[in-house]
C-alpha cells in the first residue's frame, strides 16, 4: 500500500512514522507547504517527498492522510473523494458547518472512506470509561465532568485560524461525551473568559471556557477548558452513576496536588502536552485506518460523527456570544441516516 501524507508538522510527523513501520504500508509520499520540512522527514524515514499536493494525486496512492492547517481540510477531503481514495483527516473537517457538510456529501456521493482523527477514542482510559457505562457498572449515569487544560498557550499566530477554544480544544471532550455515554447533547449553556494574555482578545478568542450540557436521557455534563495551566497538561473525565463512579486521566502524572494531609503527592513528572499524553492513541488510530482501508474493520469515526461534535461546539459558541441556552436543534447540519 502506498499512502500520501499531506502535512508534515508535529502530528503529520507522528502519523508518518507510524505508517512507515506498518507491515501493510509499502511506501509513503510526503508533502508540505514547507518543502524542506517534508524532504527532511522523508530523508529520516527513507520515504519520498513530493514538491506539492498535486504530485500526491498524480503519482498515485492508495490512501491519503491529511494533517494540514484546518482551512485546507475540506478541499483535500473532497479531492480525495473524487479520486476514489480513502482519507484519514485530523479534526475538524472544516471550521464551519457548510464546509463540513459539503465534504461529507462528496465522500458519501463517491462512496469512499473518511476517518476523522479523534484520537481519544483509542485511549485506554476513555475506552475503559465507555465499557463501564455501557456494561451498567455505574447504574443510571447522572453526572459527567470533563476538562482539558493546556500547560502553555499556542502561538499567537495560531489563534485566528484555530476556530476558537470550543472548536479547537473542547471538541474532543464533546466527542468523548457522545462516544462514552452513547447519548446525544440536546442543549448547552456556555461562557468564556478572555482575561488572560492580550493575544486572545486580539484574536477574538477566549483562554478559559465552561459549558453545561444536557443529554437526551437527562444526564447533566460540564466541560471546561483552559489555555494556561502551569502545573501541566490536564485531561480528565469523571462519570458518576447511582451505583459507582469512575475517572479518566487520573494517574501518577496528573498535574494536580491534594491539600489533604493524607492525599497523594503531586506528580513528579506531569504531562506536558497532548502529543505526549495521547502518543499511544495517535499510533492506534493510524493502525485502525490501515485496517479500515484493507477491509479488516469498520470505520471507527466517520464524517457524521465528527459533524456532531462540531455542532455542539457551534452551539457553545452561539451560547457564549448571545448569553443564552442553545438547543442543538437550532444548529443546522443534522444529517439523516440512510
Amino acid at each position: 500500500m502506498r499512502i500520501g501524507v499531506i502535512g508534515t508538522g508535529r502530528i503529520g510527523t507522528i502519523h508518518a512514522r507510524t505508517l512507515s513501520r506498518h507491515r501493510e504500508v509499502g511506501s509513503l509520499i510526503l508533502t508540505d507547504v514547507d518543502p524542506v520540512r517534508a524532504q527532511e522527514l522523508a530523508n529520516r524515514l527513507g520515504e519520498t517527498a513530493a514538491p506539492s499536493t498535486e504530485e500526491i494525486f498524480k503519482w498515485g496512492v492508495d490512501a491519503v492522510v491529511i494533517t494540514t492547517a484546518t482551512s485546507a481540510h475540506a478541499e483535500l477531503i473532497g479531492r480525495a473523494a473524487r479520486s476514489g481514495l480513502p482519507v484519514f483527516c485530523e479534526k475538524p473537517i472544516a471550521l464551519d458547518l457548510p464546509g463540513s457538510l459539503q465534504a461529507i456529501a462528496e465522500v458519501e456521493t463517491a462512496g469512499t472512506i473518511l476517518q476523522m482523527g479523534f484520537q481519544r477514542r483509542f485511549d485506554a482510559g476513555y475506552t475503559g470509561a465507555r465499557e463501564a457505562v455501557r456494561s451498567g457498572r455505574l447504574g443510571r449515569l447522572h453526572t459527567v465532568r470533563a476538562m482539558t487544560s493546556d500547560q502553555t498557550p499556542p502561538p499567537a499566530a495560531y489563534l485566528p485560524i484555530s476556530g476558537g477554544l470550543y472548536r479547537d480544544t473542547l471538541i474532543h471532550d464533546f466527542d468523548m461525551l457522545r462516544w462514552v455515554t452513547g447519548h446525544e447533547v440536546v442543549d448547552v449553556y456556555a461562557t468564556g473568559s478572555d482575561a488572560g494574555p492580550a493575544m486572545f482578545r486580539e484574536a477574538g478568542d477566549i483562554d478559559t471556557a465552561a459549558a453545561v450540557l444536557t443529554l437526551d436521557d437527562g444526564t447533566l455534563a460540564t466541560t471546561t477548558a483552559a489555555r494556561l495551566n502551569g502545573a501541566g497538561y490536564d485531561v480528565r473525565m469523571e462519570l458518576a452513576g447511582e451505583l459507582d463512579q469512575v475517572v479518566v486521566g487520573l494517574d501518577d502524572r496528573t498535574p494536580i496536588a491534594s491539600t489533604e494531609p493524607s492525599g497523594p503527592p503531586a506528580a513528579t513528572k506531569p504531562w506536558t502536552g497532548f502529543l505526549e499524553r495521547f502518543a499511544p492513541a495517535y499510533e492506534a488510530e493510524l493502525i485502525a485506518f490501515v485496517e479500515v482501508v484493507v477491509g479488516q474493520r469498520t470505520n471507527p469515526c466517520d464524517g457524521r460523527e465528527a459533524l456532531q461534535a462540531l455542532r455542539i461546539a457551534e452551539a457553545c459558541e452561539v451560547s457564549r456570544r448571545e448569553h443564552r441556552p442553545v438547543r442543538l436543534a437550532e444548529i443546522a447540519g443534522a444529517l439523516p441516516y440512510s
